[in-house]
């Protein structure tokens, strides 16, 4: 009796532990990114972070629909290097305007 009692505990101990494990995966979507010629660039947002331009930039926060990332974030988070509007795509860096789209 104690040999089976001990199986379902082994056994519940594991089933108890699958779904635990499974919460620890990243999760991540990653853009394809275009600029008004046509050009393609890869963005992956992952966490709290955004991977974009061979760089990795912070999330500094949201206003409204706006995501902000920076590599370092301003006190002002509409300073921010990069704005982001995850329901349209659109993407603005200091410097260019990109349309992305989810892969």
């Amino acid at each position: 009796m104690k040999s089976t009692y001990r199986q379902l505990s082994i056994h519940l101990l594991v089933i108890l532990f699958i779904p635990l494990s499974a919460c620890e995966r990243e999760t991540y979507t990653s853009w394809n990114c275009k600029n008004s010629s046509g050009e393609k660039q890869a963005m992956v947002l992952k966490k709290a972070q955004m991977q974009f331009t061979g760089g990795q930039l912070n999330y500094c926060g949201s206003l409204g629909e706006k995501s902000y990332f920076d590599a370092s974030c301003p006190a002002l988070i509409q300073d921010a290097q990069i704005v982001f509007v995850p329901s349209t795509g659109h993407l603005l860096d200091r410097t260019k305007e990109l349309q992305c789209e989810a892969l």
